[in-house]
């Protein structure tokens, strides 16, 4: 390529960057009119419509309050929260994948999910002093303190006797804590609980954003925003990181320190998540490796599309969840688990064929 043809070059690059969050950007409008609109009361598009404008205080006069109770009240704020949610765990897949150089890591890598389960098996089961209501409100707390915990024993494990984070004994110590979590609440499950106490722990370990509201809603939006504008920040580094730590350290990166910086950052945004929705699987798996089959692997085009595109993934699952039963609700993990899995196995198939064909003669 001449000089000449770089900067032609980078405006078709920039122009279809620009086309794919377009395109992005309007699914993501489309999925969440949907949500606003489907459920066990199906509201016709003008009455979203009228709603949401009327509340913005542009229109929208002739509203009931059942309408606006259903679409601005109950709905609205679980669409959000879905869509911050996606948001948050596919970028964090992202970065992860990317940070240990693993194809298989995902937001729950470092031992977030058991330790938050940890939290939410203490309130739900051994109930922790508190009792009825007060229960729904001790339980975020509970999950991100235990996922908080989690995560700082795995740093510890994985740093100990050096200020260094290799990605593969980070691993490793994910998988240790992991199972030592995952040990405690099979424990007070089996052992110490009854059979409410057993429905109430498998489905809050298979996620759900039933129960959000505004406040919850505002802030899983505020940190899903501020978590990929701060990883966003960080996208030359991981286009770097993505050749390696040599590669990374000859252009100047400071590898252990940005390591460090972004899987910290990473674990917080997931234990803010999971706190709040419970344990959503194969999002932060699953979007990542699409986004890069689409739009390639640069991390300044590759984190707004998966958060894009994790947003749709989530909401659309969640009118699924609570669309698919008659008079019932699925947790929506069950849903992101029925379409990410299949997908997963398509896509592991179409990386070996394509090493099979590329080592033929």
């Amino acid at each position: 390529m001449t000089a000449t043809d770089r900067p032609a070059a980078r405006l078709a690059g920039a122009s279809r960057a620009a086309v794919a969050l377009a395109v992005a950007a309007v699914l993501l409008s489309a999925t969440v009119l949907l949500g606003l609109a489907v459920g066990s009361v199906h509201e016709p598009p003008h009455v979203v419509a009228e709603v949401v404008l009327r509340r913005l205080g542009i229109g929208g006069s002739d509203v009931t309050p059942l309408d606006d109770r259903i679409i601005w009240q109950l709905r609205l704020p679980r669409v959000l929260g879905a869509a911050a949610t996606g948001a948050g765990l596919a970028v964090c897949g992202a970065v992860l994948q990317t940070l240990t150089g693993n194809d298989l890591a995902d937001p729950y890598l470092l031992g977030i999910s058991n330790g938050a389960a940890v939290g939410a098996v203490t309130v739900i089961v051994l109930g922790v002093g508190v009792s009825g209501t007060a229960v729904i409100g001790a339980l975020p707390a509970a999950a991100f303190v235990g996922a908080l915990l989690a995560v700082l024993v795995v740093l510890t494990l994985a740093g100990a006797h050096s200020r260094t984070l290799p990605a593969s004994r980070t691993v490793l110590a994910g998988i240790a804590v992991g199972q030592l979590c995952g040990a405690y609440t099979s424990f007070v499950v089996l052992v110490l609980g009854d059979r409410n106490a057993a429905r109430g722990v498998m489905e809050w370990t298979l996620g759900s954003v039933a129960g959000v509201r505004w406040n919850t809603a505002v802030f899983l939006v505020a940190v899903a925003v501020l978590g990929t504008v701060a990883m966003l920040a960080a996208a030359r580094d991981l286009d770097a990181f993505a050749f390696g730590e040599t590669a990374a350290r000859s252009v100047g990166v400071h590898v252990e320190r940005t390591r460090w910086a972004l899987i910290a950052a990473a674990a917080l945004v997931t234990a803010c998540l999971v706190a709040n929705t419970g344990v959503i699987g194969f999002v932060g798996l699953v979007v990542p490796h699409v986004v890069r089959l689409v739009c390639g692997p640069r991390h300044a085009l590759l984190l707004p599309m998966s958060a894009l595109v994790g947003a749709s993934l989530l909401v659309g699952s969640d009118i699924v969840a609570r669309s698919v039963l008659p008079d019932q609700e699925i947790p929506v993990g069950v849903v992101t688990a029925g379409l990410g899995a299949p997908f997963f196995a398509w896509l592991l198939w179409r990386q070996a064929a394509g090493r099979s064909a590329g080592s033929r003669p």
